[in-house]
């Protein structure tokens, strides 16, 4: 349920960079590592929208995508399946680099 408290920040920062004006659409980028579900997004932003200028505005997703860090020879390289294996060392051993972040990209509003 931690969509719930990404959409209040969203909301916010998209309110906040109307000032004023009513939200036609909010842009997203939501990374393919984070676990963020755009259909739970919409949810909230639905209830938590009404009755403000932002009522009514649709949110346009884009997936960043995912990348990982080798341990072994310092590495980056994209998420490719679940084994989470180095291309350039076949080392088992990597963390996240990318592809975590989930932000407001851009709005547009009616003028």
């Amino acid at each position: 349920m931690h969509e719930l408290s990404i959409t209040e920040s969203i909301l916010e920062i998209a309110l906040r960079h109307a000032a004023g004006r009513r939200l036609a659409s909010v842009h997203l980028v939501i990374g393919e590592l984070s676990s963020y579900v755009d259909e739970s997004i919409e949810l909230f932003w639905k209830e938590l929208s009404t009755g403000t200028a932002a009522e009514g505005a649709v949110l346009q997703f884009a997936r960043e995508p995912g990348e990982l860090l080798c341990l072994d020879c310092h590495q980056r390289f994209p998420v490719r399946s679940r084994d989470f294996i180095c291309p350039h060392c076949q080392s088992a051993s990597a963390l996240p680099a990318g592809g975590k972040d989930c932000y407001v990209d851009s709005i547009e509003v009616f003028e």
